[in-house]
């Protein structure tokens, strides 16, 4: 009579390959020539993949004008901020003695 185990289940069988020789430099080279073939084309992919490739070469490649753009918003930013500033002063000079006069007296 056969031994019923209720409590051992058996092992899950594992596959483990290992290759035995892979070349990362070589597999680079050949995604790098691939995309070069795919951007030469005249299809729509193509386009978009030169498309991101120039804007992947902006901003990783060129430090220096990136550093630029940056600069420069906050330049701009600072300047609507003193803006916003002066005006909200000059808001404030013209219409909050009226507005102080306007509760005082009542609404009247």
């Amino acid at each position: 009579m056969a031994i019923l185990r209720f409590n051992r289940l058996p092992k899950n069988q594992q596959y483990t390959y290992k290759p035995r020789y892979w070349d990362p430099k070589k597999e680079e080279l050949e995604e790098r020539l691939k995309r070069i073939h795919t951007m030469k084309e005249d299809d729509q992919d193509a386009m978009k993949a030169r498309i991101s490739s120039g804007l992947r070469r902006h901003s990783y490649g060129n430090t220096s004008y990136r550093r630029q753009q940056v600069i420069r918003s906050n330049v701009v930013l600072f300047g609507v901020v003193l803006g916003l500033l002066f005006i909200t002063f000059l808001l404030l000079t013209n219409y909050l003695p009226r507005l102080a006069k306007f509760l005082e007296t009542g609404g009247n």
